[in-house]
């Protein structure tokens, strides 16, 4: 009897697609699930039989409630290296290995910049006039030459970002908690003297932090409020960094000039979430990761790490 593999959140059907199965055939039936488990109780019941699960990314918790529920499974497989949603000692009680895939850092940089440039130049706004016989010409951009950019978090992924905006003419500035006046000059960049600086003085600023017990909140209302009426906010890292109830607040009373959100507090997001009818929000549904790179690397590294757990010595082991 073949072993199910459960592969979550693939609404895209891209497992199969991006990845060769064919080696396990024998072996694993690929069961994919193109729609969310909202709560445990219908998770549990989908995987109830599931030997092997696929999980994408931080979305669906693995707590150790869950892992009790799934005697069957064996093998958990996350995408990414580092995943803050799974109890790997309840895991590891139960006899189940969890295994990670490597992920590029470049989807979301591109991203972070489709965002930042849609909102600056309007393209929404624009595209959806030209094609609906709108006004010609209704907004006025935003330029970037010249204007400070603002990284909150410079890593891998904020250092590529500032990359970018220098290449533009920005002048670029970032801060952390950690940051380095070494690591800014590596970059290239000017070291804010606090959060607060960088959110007064930055024109657009965009978040690149992990989420922690010392991010989590980093912007909340009194932060927020001191961004220019003229600055944009632009966050493709974790919702839970900046106070969704006062972003919702800012844009809806014009104290920003708009903001491009590509993870919210709830994914997917409820039909009825306010974030869906904001005004002066360029969202997406986190499309960060979502890459054609990405996913064969996920799910091409998935089947590898099957490979190697049933020939008894698993790769890539979490955490």
């Amino acid at each position: 009897m073949r072993l199910r593999c459960a592969v979550l959140d693939d609404f895209q059907r891209a497992a199969t697609e991006f990845a060769d199965w064919s080696p396990l055939a024998d072996r694993v039936e690929v069961v994919p699930y193109d729609t969310h488990f909202a709560d445990e109780d219908a998770l549990a019941a989908a995987l109830a039989d599931a030997d092997i699960v696929v999980t994408l990314r931080e979305r669906v918790p693995f707590p150790a409630s869950l892992i009790a529920r799934l005697p069957r499974l064996k093998l958990l497989i996350a995408s990414g290296m580092r995943n803050s949603v799974i109890d790997y000692a309840a895991a590891e009680a139960h006899g189940v290995t969890v295994c990670g895939t490597a992920s590029s850092s470049t989807p979301p940089v591109e991203l972070t910049w489709a965002l930042l440039l849609g909102l600056a130049r309007g393209i929404v706004e624009e595209s959806n006039a030209l094609r609906t016989k709108g006004p010609w010409q209704s907004t006025v951009g935003a330029d970037l030459h010249g204007r400070r950019l603002g990284l909150l978090g410079l890593g891998k992924i904020g250092g590529r970002v500032a990359q970018v905006g220098l290449a533009f003419g920005m002048e670029v500035s970032a801060w952390s908690q950690n940051l380095t006046r070494e690591r800014a000059d590596e970059v290239g960049v000017r070291l804010a003297g606090s959060k607060e600086e960088l959110l007064a003085e930055s024109d657009f600023v965009s978040v690149h932090l992990a989420l922690g017990d010392r991010t989590r909140g980093l912007l909340g209302p009194a932060d927020l409020a001191l961004l220019k009426p003229t600055a944009y906010l632009i966050n493709t890292s974790r919702a839970a960094i900046v106070d969704q109830d006062a972003l919702l607040a800012a844009l809806h009373e014009g104290r920003i000039a708009g903001a491009g959100v590509d993870v919210f507090d709830t994914e997917p997001l409820p039909a009825d979430h306010p974030m869906r009818t904001a005004p002066r929000l360029l969202a997406t549904p986190h499309l960060g990761y979502v890459s054609r790179a990405n996913y064969a690397t996920y799910y091409g590294q998935a089947v590898e790490n099957i490979e190697a757990y049933l020939a008894g010595a698993p790769v890539r082991r979490l955490p």
